[in-house]
C-alpha cells in the first residue's frame, strides 16, 4: 500500500492534495502494509495541480467499458473548476494509485466520486486562498472558473499553473470539504463525450493483448478435461523441440512459451499430459437443482441478511401468518449457471526484472481489482506486495467476472520460465471452462395475502445461489427470509448484481403471480405493498412512458419487475412477442421501459448506456444462457453452442432518468439488469397462459410447466 510520504515523493513543482480518510476501505482490511503507520496515514484520494495547470487525478479504480474515466473526471472538473481536457485520469496502477478494494458493487460513484470531489473541492479553495493572499483580499469575494481565480470586483485574474509555478505546494485536507449542490452543476450532470473515444473507435487504444514488450513470448497453458483434475503424466520433450519454445511445468501447472502464436499453438498441440479426474460422482446441468438442495449445511449453517451476514431474517409468526392468510402461493424457482462472457478474455502480460533488492514482477492484465491480483502474485511467488505491480488498461467488459488473478498467475509463471516477459491471452474456448460463473441456484418462496391484495407473510429460501438482495422491500408484517450455501461442482463466484438478479427474479416473480391468484392488477398490487416513495415513483413513472393499462396486441404480452439494490431504484416494462418457429414457440422481447433512481445523474448519456446494456444483457440470462455440464466438464464452451443476445434480440429500448438532484449520487452498473426477467415472464404468462419459474426461460422453446402445489 503506498503511503502519503511515498506518494508525495514522486512530484516537485504544483500543488499536491491529498485526501485523509480514517474510515478509506483499506484501512479496516488486512491489506494495510509493514510500516504503514495507521490509519490516518491512509490516503483515501489525491491530485496534482501542475504549473503549467494540467491536473492529474489518481484512483485505484479501472475503467472497464462502464465510462467511469469519464464521470469520475466530471466530477472533479465541476468542483476544481477547471476544463475537462486539462483532466488526466491515472487509474488501476498499483505502484502509483492509492489502495482500492476493486471495482465492482456499484461503488465507483457513490465511494470514490465523493472522495474525488471532496479532494477537488479542498484543491479549489487552497487554490483561490493562494491567490487571495497574492491579492491581499478575502478568498470569499473570490470565484474559480476554467482553471482560473477570478476577482469580480477589479477583474484580475489568475491561472492555477501560475499559483503554483516555482512552488512545491502540499496539503492534506480531511473528507469534510463542502461540496457543490448538484442543483448547481454545470459539467456534472452533463453529457459530456467519452474521454478517449477516438482512441477506443479507431483502435488506437491498447488492450492488454496489444501490449508488446522487448524479447516478449506467447505463452499457452496445457489444461485438463475438467475441474479439479491432477496432472499424473506428462511430457514436453516433442514441444522443446519447437524453434524458440520454452515448456515448463510446477505441478498441475503446466505450459508453453514460444516466440509466436502459431509457434506457440504447434507446441501446445505437441505436449502429452494424462489428467486423474476428480473423485466421486459429481451432478450434472440436469440434476444441479436437486444436488444444491440435497447439499446444503445441516440446521444453523442457514445465513441470512445482505451478504450472508448472520442467521436468517426473521419477523412476525410465518407460519401462524401463512395458516391464516385468506390465499397462498408456494412456488420453486430455478437459476442455471450462466458465463460472463466478457468482449475481451482474459490476458495479462507479465515481465520479471531484477534489482539490487530481488526480484521484481510487472503484470498488465484486465482485473476489478488490481490491488487483489497483486496479493495473488504475491503470494504464488512469496514476493513482498511492493515487489509487485499490476497495472490495469481500459479493458474490454468483465461484468464481475475479472476479479481474480489466474491469468496473471500463469503469464508470470510462464515467464519465470522464460526468462522473458510472456504474454497470455485465453481462448474463448478457456474463458468457457476455466473462468467462474454466476451461481446456479433453487428459489423457494411460500406467501400469504389477503383479499384485499394486503401481503401478510413471506418465507423466501435460496439454496446457494446468493444473498445478494435477498430482502424484500415490500411491507409484509411476517418474514423468514435465509439464504442456503450449498456445494458447487463449477466454479462460481460474482456476476453482474451478484444473486441480486436471482433473487429479484424469484420474488417479482411470485409477486406477478400472487397478482394473478387475487384477479388483481400486479401495478396496483405492488403499489398496494411498496411504502418507499422512491420505489413507488419509478413503477408510476415507467409505466407512464410504457402505457400500463391498455390490452396487449394477439399474441403479445405485457410485464413488470422492479425493485432496489447498490442505491439504484428501478422498474422495468417489457412487451413480449410468441411467434411460432420451427414447431416451437418462441418468445421475443419487442419492447422494454425502465425508470432508474440512483440520485443526481452525472452524465445522462453515459448512465443510459449503462441501462441499455444491462437491459439487454438481462434478454440472455432470462431467455436462453445456460451452462451444459457433466462431472466438471463443461459442454458447450463455444459462442456457437452459447447464445449472448444479438443485435436481433434488441428491442425498442426507452429510459427514465429520474434525476433525484435532492439525493447522494450512487451507481448504476448492476441495478438495471434485474427488472428484465420478471418483466418478460410475466410477459409471457400473459401471451401464452405458461409461467416460466426458470432462468432462462425458453432456450429450446416454451413449455407447458406443471404447478407444483396449487394456489389456496
Amino acid at each position: 500500500m503506498t503511503t502519503r510520504r511515498e506518494f508525495l515523493e514522486r512530484f516537485g513543482a504544483g500543488l499536491v492534495v491529498t485526501l485523509v480518510s480514517r474510515d478509506l476501505f483499506a484501512a479496516t482490511t488486512s491489506h494495510q502494509s509493514a510500516g504503514t503507520s495507521n490509519q490516518a496515514e491512509q490516503v483515501g484520494a489525491w491530485l496534482h495541480v501542475a504549473a503549467d495547470g494540467r491536473v492529474t487525478v489518481y484512483t485505484g479504480k479501472v475503467e472497464f467499458g462502464q465510462g467511469i474515466r469519464t464521470s469520475l473526471a466530471q466530477e472533479v472538473a465541476e468542483e476544481l473548476r477547471v476544463p475537462m481536457s486539462s483532466i488526466q485520469m491515472v487509474m488501476g496502477d498499483t505502484e502509483l494509485t492509492p489502495f482500492d478494494m476493486g471495482t465492482f458493487g456499484s461503488l465507483s460513484t457513490p465511494q470514490m466520486g465523493t472522495k474525488l470531489r471532496k479532494v477537488s473541492a479542498a484543491a479549489r479553495d487552497l487554490l483561490i486562498g493562494l491567490a487571495a493572499q497574492r491579492w491581499r483580499t478575502t478568498p470569499a469575494s473570490l470565484t474559480a472558473a476554467d482553471g482560473r481565480v477570478h476577482d469580480p470586483k477589479s477583474g484580475r485574474t489568475i491561472a492555477y499553473g501560475e499559483l503554483t509555478k516555482g512552488r512545491r505546494l502540499v496539503e492534506n485536507v480531511r473528507d469534510d470539504a463542502e461540496l457543490t449542490d448538484p442543483t448547481r452543476w454545470r459539467v456534472a450532470g452533463t453529457s459530456v463525450p467519452k474521454v478517449d473515444a477516438r482512441e477506443l473507435v479507431t483502435g488506437r487504444h491498447s488492450y492488454t493483448s496489444d501490449i508488446m514488450r522487448p524479447g516478449m513470448l506467447v505463452g499457452k497453458v496445457v489444461r485438463p478435461t475438467a475441474y479439479g483434475s491432477k496432472l499424473n503424466e506428462f511430457d514436453g520433450g516433442s514441444a522443446a523441440t519447437f524453434r524458440g519454445v520454452v515448456v515448463t511445468r510446477d505441478g498441475d501447472f503446466a505450459g508453453v512459451a514460444a516466440p509466436d502464436n502459431d509457434t506457440a499453438t504447434r507446441a501446445l498441440a505437441a505436449v502429452r499430459a494424462a489428467w486423474t479426474p476428480p473423485n466421486g460422482p459429481l451432478p450434472d446441468s440436469r440434476d444441479i437443482y436437486a444436488y444444491l438442495k440435497s447439499t446444503r449445511p445441516k440446521e444453523g449453517g442457514e445465513r441470512g441478511g445482505e451478504g450472508g451476514r448472520g442467521g436468517p431474517i426473521v419477523k412476525g409468526d410465518v407460519d401462524v401468518a401463512l395458516a391464516g392468510a385468506e390465499k397462498r402461493l408456494t412456488r420453486s424457482y430455478t437459476v442455471a449457471y450462466i458465463a460472463h462472457v466478457p468482449l475481451e478474455p482474459r490476458a495479462a502480460v507479465a515481465e520479471w526484472s531484477r534489482d539490487g533488492q530481488g526480484d521484481k514482477l510487472t503484470v498488465w492484465t484486465g482485473t476489478q481489482r488490481p490491488f487483489a491480483v497483486r496479493d495473488e502474485l504475491a503470494e504464488a511467488f512469496s514476493l513482498a506486495q511492493e515487489r509487485v505491480r499490476v497495472i490495469v488498461p481500459d479493458t474490454g467488459s468483465g461484468y464481475g467476472g475479472k476479479h481474480t488473478g489466474e491469468c496473471a498467475v500463469e503469464a508470470a509463471r510462464l515467464a519465470r520460465a522464460a526468462r522473458k516477459p510472456v504474454k497470455l491471452v485465453w481462448t474463448r474456448e478457456e474463458e468457457f471452462r476455466w473462468a467462474y460463473f454466476r451461481p446456479a441456484g433453487v428459489i423457494d418462496v411460500d406467501a400469504g395475502v389477503h383479499n384485499d391484495g394486503t401481503l401478510v407473510a413471506w418465507a423466501f429460501d435460496n439454496y446457494n445461489s446468493g444473498p445478494a438482495a435477498i430482502a424484500p422491500w415490500y411491507e409484509i408484517p411476517n418474514q423468514r427470509v435465509t439464504y442456503h450455501p450449498s456445494d458447487t461442482p463449477l466454479r462460481q463466484g460474482s456476476y453482474r448484481g451478484l444473486a441480486a438478479t436471482a433473487n429479484h427474479f424469484a420474488r417479482e416473480t411470485h409477486i406477478n403471480e400472487l397478482a394473478a391468484v387475487l384477479t388483481m392488477d400486479t401495478l396496483a398490487f405492488r403499489l398496494r405493498n411498496i411504502q418507499d416513495s422512491r420505489l413507488r415513483d419509478v413503477f408510476t413513472a415507467a409505466a407512464e412512458r410504457f402505457g400500463w393499462g391498455k390490452k396487449a396486441p394477439t399474441g403479445h404480452g405485457y410485464g413488470m419487475g422492479g425493485g432496489f439494490e447498490k442505491g439504484g431504484y428501478f422498474a422495468t416494462f417489457a412487451e413480449v412477442a410468441v411467434e411460432p418457429r420451427d414447431g416451437v414457440r418462441e418468445p421475443r422481447v419487442v419492447r422494454a421501459v425502465t425508470a432508474f433512481d440512483n440520485g443526481p445523474t452525472i452524465n445522462p448519456d453515459g448512465l443510459r448506456n449503462q441501462i441499455v446494456g444491462a437491459m439487454i444483457q438481462g434478454i440472455g440470462g432470462a431467455l436462453f444462457e445456460a451452462i451444459d455440464f457433466d462431472h466438471g466438464a463443461v459442454r458447450n464452451a463455444h459462442l456457437a453452442e452459447y447464445r449472448v443476445p444479438r443485435f436481433s434480440d434488441v428491442p425498442k429500448i426507452e429510459v427514465v432518468l429520474m434525476n433525484r438532484k435532492d439525493k447522494p449520487a450512487m451507481g448504476a452498473g448492476e441495478a438495471p439488469i434485474m427488472g428484465m426477467a420478471p418483466a418478460i415472464g410475466a410477459a409471457i404468462y400473459e401471451a401464452t397462459g405458461i409461467r416460466p419459474r426458470s432462468m432462462p426461460m425458453a432456450r429450446a422453446g416454451l413449455q407447458m410447466e406443471v404447478e407444483a402445489q396449487p394456489s389456496r
